[in-house]
C-alpha cells in the first residue's frame, strides 16, 4: 500500500508543478482571469485545473495496482471509470467557463448512476424517517445514491473558496473514510481513500500558502464525487456502519450547501444556484482576516487568503472526528449532527452581526 501511496502523491505533486509552471508561462484559458465574482479572492492569473494532477496521480496509482493485483483492484479502474462524468464536466467548465450549473449537475448524477448500477453503490438505509420505506425499493435506494453523489459533489465544490480550504476539508473527510474502513475490515475502500488523500497533498503543496494553482471544478467534483461513492460503499459493504455517519463526516460542506439554499431563497428571495459572497468562509475573509492585515497588495491578499482556511479546517473537523470515534452508533451521531448544525448557524449569524472595534481600524 505504502508504494500505491507514494506513487499517487509524486505524480500528482510533478503533474501540477507541471501545470503550475507552464500555464503561468503560456496563461490561455485554463488561468482564472476573474477578480471581480463574489468568491474570487485572488490578485493574478492563476491556473484552475489543479484537480487534474490529482486525478492523474490517482489514475496511476490504482491501474499500477489492478496490474499488480487484478483480483483485488478491477473495481478500482472501474470506480475511476465511473467518475468521469463528473470530472470531466468541471474540468471544462475549468477550461472553457460554458459549462451551466445545471449540466454540471447532470453529470454527477449521471456518476452516481453508473457507480449504482455497477459497483453496487446504493443506499438501502437511512435512519431517518420517512426515507428507510423509500431506501427499501430499488428505485428508491438509486435516488438516494444520485441525491447523495450530487449534493456532496456540489458542496465540496461550494467551499472551494480559499487557499487550501476544500482540499485540505477533503483530505480530513477522506481520512475518516478510510479510518474506519479499516475499522471494519474494508482495506479495499480504506486503500482507495488514502490513495486520494495522498495525491491531493501532492497538489496541496502547490496550493498552500500562496496559491499557486486551483482545485477547480474538475478536482471539487472529483474529491466530492470520491467522498460520496466510497462512504455508500462502506455502507453498503459493511451493515455495522450507520447511515449516519457519511453525514456527520461530511456535515460541513453540507451544512454550509443546505444553509446557503436557505438564505438564498428564503431571506434574500434569490434563486439557490445564484452564487453570492456570504458564505461562513467568505465572512471570515471578510470579518476576521481584512481588519488583520490591512495592505491591498497582491502578496498581502494572498496572505489574508492563506489565513482563512485554518479556521475552516478546525470546523470540519468538529464533525469529522465525533464522526469517526462513534461511527456505528447511530443515536450519538445524529446528537452531534444536531450539535454541529446549531453551532454552525450560531457562528454565522454572529459572524454576520460582528463589527470590527473601531481601536481596530487602519487608519489611512
Amino acid at each position: 500500500m505504502l508504494s500505491t501511496l507514494a506513487l499517487s502523491f509524486g505524480l500528482s505533486l510533478i503533474v501540477t508543478l507541471v501545470l503550475v509552471r507552464g500555464l503561468r508561462a503560456s496563461g490561455g484559458a485554463a488561468a482564472d482571469h476573474d477578480f471581480s465574482g463574489p468568491q474570487k479572492f485572488h490578485a493574478r492569473a492563476v491556473p484552475r485545473i489543479g484537480g487534474l494532477g490529482i486525478f492523474a496521480g490517482v489514475c496511476v496509482a490504482l491501474a499500477v495496482g489492478a496490474w499488480r493485483f487484478p483480483v483485488a483492484h478491477d473495481q478500482s479502474l472501474l470506480l475511476l471509470a465511473v467518475s468521469l462524468p463528473a470530472f470531466g464536466a468541471g474540468l471544462v467548465e475549468d477550461v472553457t467557463k460554458r459549462v451551466s450549473p445545471s449540466w454540471r449537475m447532470l453529470a454527477l448524477a449521471i456518476s452516481g448512476v453508473l457507480g449504482a448500477e455497477l459497483l453496487g453503490a446504493r443506499i438501502g438505509h437511512t435512519a431517518i424517517p420517512g426515507l428507510d420505506e423509500l431506501a427499501q425499493l430499488p428505485v428508491g435506494s438509486l435516488m438516494l445514491a444520485v441525491f447523495v453523489v450530487a449534493g456532496v459533489g456540489n458542496s465540496v465544490n461550494i467551499i472551494d473558496g480559499f487557499n487550501g480550504l476544500a482540499s485540505m476539508c477533503s483530505v480530513i473527510m477522506l481520512t475518516g473514510v478510510a479510518a474506519v474502513a479499516f475499522t471494519v475490515g474494508d482495506p479495499w475502500i480504506g486503500t482507495i481513500a488514502l490513495t486520494v488523500v495522498a495525491a491531493v497533498i501532492g497538489f496541496f503543496i502547490w496550493n498552500y500558502p500562496m496559491g499557486l494553482i486551483f482545485l477547480g471544478d474538475g478536482g471539487a467534483y472529483f474529491l466530492g464525487f470520491m467522498l460520496a461513492e466510497l462512504c455508500i460503499l462502506l455502507m453498503a459493504r459493511n451493515p455495522d456502519v450507520s447511515p449516519l455517519f457519511p453525514l456527520l463526516l461530511c456535515a460541513y460542506p453540507v451544512v454550509e450547501t443546505v444553509f446557503s439554499m436557505y438564505r438564498r431563497k428564503v431571506v434574500r428571495g434569490r434563486p439557490v444556484g445564484m452564487p453570492d459572497g456570504v458564505h461562513l468562509h467568505s465572512l471570515i475573509y471578510r470579518r476576521l482576516m481584512r481588519w488583520a492585515i490591512g495592505s491591498r497588495d497582491a502578496q498581502v491578499l494572498t496572505r489574508r487568503n492563506s489565513m482563512t482556511a485554518p479556521y475552516l479546517w478546525v470546523v470540519c473537523s468538529l464533525s469529522a472526528i465525533p464522526a469517526v470515534v462513534w461511527w456505528d452508533d447511530t443515536r450519538m451521531l445524529a446528537v452531534c449532527l444536531a450539535v454541529f448544525a446549531a453551532g454552525y448557524v450560531s457562528m454565522y449569524w454572529r459572524i454576520v452581526k460582528f463589527r470590527t472595534p473601531r481601536w481596530l481600524v487602519l487608519r489611512r
